[in-house]
Parts: C-alpha cells; structure tokens; sequence
C-alpha cells in the first residue's frame, strides 16, 4: 500500500488508472538502477500538498490501500507440498 524510504517520503501504491492523478500532482513514480536499467515500480510519490490536508491524503491513502488489496488478491498462489501433510509410510 505504502512505502517510505530512508529519506522520509512516502510513496503509494498505484495502478495505470490512477496514474494520472499522481501525474497531475507532480509525482513521480519510485524508480532505481539496477544492472545499468531503470527500473520503475508501482509506487508513486505522495503529493507534497496532501502532507497539509489530511482529509485528502486519508482518500489517497484509502485508494492505494483498496489498489494493494485487490493486487494481492490476484496474484496466483504458490502450488506446492504443504509442511504436514506428506503422508507417513505405513509399517
């Protein structure tokens, strides 16, 4: 839903439809380099003016949090044997 980095900015989860939003504001998305790429993650900057309207950073905040559930929720689940449950040869 949220990260914040060692600087103390604070970055929120969002997908290609809320993008914009965050374009308007300014924002940008949280990026870093690695093996000479690129690399740009789904998190964007939160925009400066929400740190003095919390009523507005708190539907922000409320949108990102709705975003990261329903990503969690879509990504497959890992198949595989669970501790437990193998079955014991029979003596």
């Amino acid at each position: 839903m949220f990260a914040i980095l060692d600087d103390g900015v604070i970055y929120l989860k969002a997908d290609e439809a809320a993008a914009p939003g965050f374009r308007r504001e300014g924002s940008v998305p949280f990026s870093y380099e690695k093996h000479g790429r690129q690399m740009v993650m789904s998190y964007w900057r939160l925009p400066e003016r929400l740190y003095d309207d919390p009523d507005e950073l708190a539907r922000w905040a409320r949108a990102a949090w709705a975003l990261a559930q329903r990503a969690a929720a879509a990504k497959p689940t890992k198949a595989g044997p669970r501790r437990g449950t193998a079955k014991r040869p029979s003596l």
